[in-house]
Order: C-alpha cells, then sequence, then structure tokens
C-alpha cells in the first residue's frame, strides 16, 4: 500500500514537473522578482546600517544572497490555486481521488522550485561577479542543514496557507485572509533584515512566532552568521507540527460542509 502511495506521488510529481517545464519564461520572471533582499542590501551598505548591528559587509552580503535563496525555495501559493480550483468546481474529483488532493499543490511547488533553480543559479553568479569579495562555499554540513532548514521553512508556509486555503470551503475569497499574513512575513521573517538587526523588545517577542524561521534562520545558517542551529531546527519542526494539526481539522470541518461549486 505505501509503494503504491509512492508511485502515485512520485507520478503526479513528473506530471507536474513537466507541465513546470512548459512555463519555464514565466517561471525565470518570478526568478528574478525575488530579489528584494538584492534592494535590501543596497539600501543597508550604502547608508552603513550594518555598523549599528556589527556585521561586516562581506557577511551582510552573503546574508542578503542567502535569503534571496531561502525565499526562492520556500515562496508558496497553494492558497491562490485551491481557490480558483475550488471557484471552477475542480475540487469535487480531487475528493475522489486516491490521493489527498494538497499532495497535488506539493507536487506543484516542488516541480516548480526545480524549474527555479537554474535561474536563481544563473542570479547568483552574477551577483559574485559584481561583489566577488562576497564569494564563499559552505561546508557539506553546512549546506545540507541549510538546505534541511529551507525546506522546513517551506513545509511551515505550505501549511499556513493550507490552513487558509480550506476557508474556500467556507468563503469565495480564503485569499484576502493570505493577506494579512502579508505584513509581517515580510517585515519579521528576516527578508528585509536580519533579525539580529531588531531592537531588544521586538526580538524578546518575534521568536515566539513562526515568521524568524521563515527566512532569518536557514538564511543565517548557510551565510555563517550566528544562529542557534539546534534550537530553530527545532522550533521550526514544532511549528509544522501545530499547522499540520491545525489544518487537518480545518480540513475535516470543511470537507463535511463542502458543497460543489464552479462553471
Amino acid at each position: 500500500m505505501k509503494n503504491k502511495s509512492i508511485y502515485k506521488f512520485s507520478t503526479l510529481f513528473k506530471t507536474q514537473y513537466a507541465n513546470m517545464l512548459e512555463y519555464r519564461a514565466e517561471i525565470a520572471l518570478w526568478a528574478i522578482s525575488g530579489v528584494i533582499p538584492f534592494f535590501m542590501l543596497n539600501i543597508w551598505t550604502n547608508n552603513g546600517l550594518n555598523e549599528s548591528i556589527n556585521i561586516s559587509n562581506v557577511m551582510l552580503s552573503r546574508y542578503f544572497l542567502s535569503a534571496f535563496f531561502v525565499r526562492q525555495f520556500s515562496v508558496v501559493w497553494v492558497v491562490f490555486t485551491f481557490e480558483e480550483d475550488a471557484l471552477l468546481g475542480r475540487v469535487s474529483p480531487y475528493l475522489i481521488q486516491p490521493l489527498h488532493p494538497f499532495f497535488r499543490y506539493f507536487a506543484q511547488h516542488i516541480a516548480e522550485q526545480i524549474t527555479r533553480f537554474p535561474f536563481a543559479l544563473l542570479i547568483a553568479i552574477f551577483f559574485f561577479i559584481s561583489n566577488t569579495q562576497s564569494l564563499w562555499i559552505p561546508s557539506f554540513f553546512t549546506l545540507l542543514i541549510s538546505l534541511v532548514s529551507t525546506f522546513f521553512s517551506f513545509l511551515i508556509q505550505f501549511l499556513m496557507q493550507s490552513i487558509i486555503a480550506s476557508f474556500c470551503f467556507w468563503t469565495e475569497k480564503a485569499s484576502s485572509l493570505e493577506k494579512l499574513l502579508f505584513i509581517p512575513t515580510l517585515f519579521l521573517s528576516g527578508l528585509l533584515a536580519p533579525v539580529s538587526s531588531f531592537p531588544n523588545v521586538v526580538k524578546s517577542w518575534i521568536y515566539l512566532t513562526p515568521f524568524p524561521y521563515l527566512i532569518d534562520l536557514p538564511a543565517s545558517i548557510l551565510s555563517g552568521n550566528q544562529a542557534n542551529i539546534f534550537n530553530g531546527i527545532l522550533i521550526q519542526l514544532l511549528w509544522i507540527i501545530l499547522f499540520f494539526s491545525i489544518f487537518r481539522q480545518v480540513w475535516k470541518s470543511g470537507t463535511k460542509k463542502f458543497t460543489a461549486m464552479g462553471l
């Protein structure tokens, strides 16, 4: 039974990957659109703001490049896709298929990330050409842990959006709820600035939220900046377990009252 599930997911993944290859030009634009960390790097270095947090220009450059990579491989859009499928009536046949519908969206994201990788790598090469002093090669252990942390970051965001997407069973515009997460994710995740640069009064409570574990933790690990790796990975796992439990309950309640809609 387990082997059959693996085979089904593998087939689903291959289909989604082939689909993503057809849109690689669009995916390239998505990769380019994720250069916010580079704009923030320019702001920090040109104004000497890094001196206030005792981070050198080189380490700051490495951090924001790492943040770029983490963002590239942890971005999630499942709520928008599921909402569209619900409105167009595609969810109904998904519910009777042998795999949970969200495996379809999970496979889409993984396939898109693999398709996106060459474009992200090309952008990094251009970055190193213009910032040769920032070039570094992480150790195998550092690279492995940062990949694990980035994947956990993706899972956290995927589950957060999956919970919101499940509200499509009650409302036609669940994506409006997702927008409430955008601002805290933008400002508290480490995308615009390392969390270590935040005032102590902010850091005293921000680590109680999932946001600094989305970008800041994996980016700090990869770039070699100071990070409590063990505690950070453990907390990521706890958020994954918590959000997965919430998702299962919301999904179960939603499917009980689901009424098909669409064209």
